[in-house]
């Protein structure tokens, strides 16, 4: 499975569970892939992060905060660039980050939707 549909699919789960509350009842891996499910959102639909703004207004520092507490740096590296430097380098970081995440995400207890 690609990384697009791996993060789409998971993010689907993630938002699954989260259902009509807001990210805090989710563990931070899951917050962190429907932040990155957020940006996914808002580069490919929309061609930068406003609209993922729009979507949760917090993912990016949040993202940054989650990517740092678990030790993900690649994924940490990519949400500590600032809003415009992000949106530029999105793409070129994107299997990167989710590649990080998804190892840290194969020894995690799985999402129940």
């Amino acid at each position: 499975m690609g990384n697009e549909t791996w993060i789409i699919e998971t993010g689907d789960a993630v938002i699954q569970k989260m259902g009509r509350s807001d990210t805090c009842n989710l563990a931070p891996l899951e917050t962190l892939i429907y932040c990155v499910w957020v940006a996914d959102y808002g580069m490919r639909n929309a061609g930068d992060l406003d609209s993922a703004k729009d979507v949760y207004s917090r993912f990016h520092s949040k993202a940054r905060q989650i990517a740092e507490e678990l030790s993900l740096p690649l994924t940490y590296e990519a949400f500590a660039l600032k809003k415009n430097e992000l949106e530029q380098q999105y793409f070129d970081r994107f299997d990167t980050m989710v590649d990080e995440i998804k190892h840290a995400y194969a020894s995690s207890p799985r999402i129940d939707a």
